[in-house]
C-alpha cells in the first residue's frame, strides 16, 4: 500500500456529528448471550473463562438437541475427533517442517488437527488452503517457534507475500511467532511491503502470538477473527484488510522512523459487516504514528480502554488515500488513556463514543463468538 499522506478538508462540526452518528448506528445486530468486556483489565481472564464456560455448556445442550443452532454444529463435530501431529526440527516428530505437516492434512478435512510445533526457527512460506478447515498451530509456550520468510510485494504482490497465509475457516494459532524478515522499507524501493500473516478464513483465533514485520505486517483480510494476548509490530498500515476482528489485551508496537500508521481497515460499503475493535490494548514504540488512515472509503476502527503512548499524533487519524472519506469513516475512541489518548487536536471526523455507541464492540457477540470461539487446547 502506498505510504503517501494526503491533506483533507474539514466539514462543519454539526455535519460531521450527524454523519458519524449514522455511521455508528449501521452496525448489524448481534446476539446477546455474552456480557460486555469489563472496563477493569484485571477481570479479563475471569470474563473469558465465564464466556468459554457458556460455550461449553451450550455445546453440551447441542449434543442433546441436534436442531439447536446456537452453537456451530460443524465445529462441535470437528472437536469430537481431535488429531495431534508433531513438527520438530530434530527429527523426533512426525515431520521436520510445518509445510509437510500441513500437506498431510487431507482436503475436505472435517476434524480438528493440531499441529504441535517444537521450538526453533522454521524458514518456510506456508499456505493453509480453503479445503483444510479446523487446523491449529500450537507452539511450546516455553520455546515459542518462529515461522519466517522474506517475501515482498515486488516478488509476490502484497497479499501473496505472506509468510503464512490461512484461507480456511476455523483456524487457530497458539504460542507462535509469524515473521516477515524483509528489510524495512526506505521509501525508495518499489514493492517493499511484506506481510507476516494473512488470515482470509472465517472464525479464526490467535492466542499469545507475535506478528513481526514493517509495512503491512498483518493482513486481516476477511472473516471474523479473535486476537488475545498478542504482539503486533510494524511501521505503516501494519494491520490492514477488511476483516471483522476483536483484538483483546494485545500490544501494538510501532517501529517507524518517521510517519507510522497502525490500521488501514478496508471497509468500502455501509453494508460491509467488518471493522477492527481494539480493547484493553497497549500502543507504544516510535515514530509520528496515527491510529489509522482510510485505505478504502468506509473504514471502521474502534479503540476502547486502550493505553496510547506519546508516539500517537495529536490528530489521531488520517483520511489517507481517501480525503473525501471524512464523510463516511467510522473512527471511534472510548475511555482510552495515556498521553496519546488526549482528545485535544483530534480530527473532527473521529468520535469519542458514548456508552451506547461503544457497546456493540465490547462483547464476543461482535464476532458472534459465542457460537464458535473455543479456548486454546491444553497440549503442553
Amino acid at each position: 500500500m502506498a505510504s503517501e499522506m494526503k491533506h483533507f478538508s474539514i466539514l462543519s462540526i454539526a455535519a460531521l456529528l450527524t454523519t458519524l452518528a449514522i455511521s455508528f448506528q449501521h452496525i448489524p445486530a448481534v446476539l446477546c448471550h455474552t456480557k460486555h468486556i469489563p472496563s477493569d483489565a484485571s477481570k479479563l481472564e475471569a470474563w473469558i473463562g465465564e464466556n468459554m464456560k457458556e460455550f461449553l455448556e451450550r455445546k453440551s445442550q447441542l449434543n442433546q438437541r441436534q436442531n439447536d443452532t446456537v452453537v456451530d454444529q460443524a465445529l462441535v463435530a470437528a472437536e469430537d475427533g481431535v488429531k495431534v501431529i508433531t513438527v520438530r526440527k530434530d527429527g523426533k516428530g512426525d515431520f521436520t517442517t510445518v509445510t509437510e505437516a500441513v500437506k498431510s492434512i487431507p482436503s475436505g478435512n472435517a476434524r480438528r488437527v493440531v499441529v504441535k510445533i517444537g521450538g526453533g526457527e522454521y524458514w518456510e512460506k506456508i499456505t493453509v488452503d480453503s479445503s483444510k478447515k479446523f487446523v491449529t498451530f500450537y507452539g511450546d509456550p516455553n520455546d515459542v517457534p518462529k515461522i519466517v520468510f522474506n517475501g515482498t510485494a515486488l516478488q509476490f504482490g502484497t497479499v501473496y507475500s505472506a509468510t503464512v497465509a490461512v484461507e480456511s475457516d476455523y483456524f487457530m494459532a497458539v504460542n507462535v511467532e509469524f515473521v516477515n524478515a524483509a528489510p524495512m522499507p526506505d521509501g525508495k524501493r518499489e514493492g517493499a511491503q511484506a506481510v507476516a500473516m494473512r488470515i482470509s478464513g472465517d472464525k479464526a483465533a490467535f492466542h499469545n502470538c507475535k506478528f513481526i514485520g514493517y509495512q503491512d505486517t498483518l493482513c486481516d483480510d476477511r472473516g471474523r477473527h479473535f486476537f488475545k494476548d498478542c504482539y503486533i509490530q510494524g511501521t505503516v498500515d501494519f494491520i490492514f484488510g477488511n476483516g471483522k476482528s476483536l483484538y483483546l489485551n494485545t500490544r501494538l508496537i510501532s517501529v517507524a522512523q518517521g510517519m507510522g500508521v497502525i490500521t488501514a481497515q478496508a471497509r468500502e460499503k455501509v453494508s460491509d459487516d467488518s471493522g477492527f475493535a481494539f480493547v484493553h490494548c497497549n500502543i507504544s514504540g516510535s515514530g509520528d504514528t496515527y491510529l489509522g488512515r482510510a485505505w478504502k472509503e468506509r473504514p471502521r476502527v474502534v479503540f476502547a480502554y486502550t493505553y496510547m503512548g506519546t508516539l500517537i499524533n495529536s490528530q489521531g487519524w488520517s483520511a489517507g488515500k481517501h480525503p473525501e472519506s471524512h464523510r463516511s469513516v467510522c473512527y471511534g475512541e472510548y475511555k482510552c488513556m495515556g498521553p496519546g489518548a488526549s482528545s485535544s487536536g483530534r480530527v473532527k471526523f473521529a468520535k469519542l463514543l458514548s456508552d451506547e455507541e461503544a457497546k456493540p464492540f465490547l462483547s464476543l457477540t461482535y464476532l458472534h463468538g459465542n457460537q464458535w470461539l473455543l479456548p486454546p487446547p491444553k497440549i503442553y
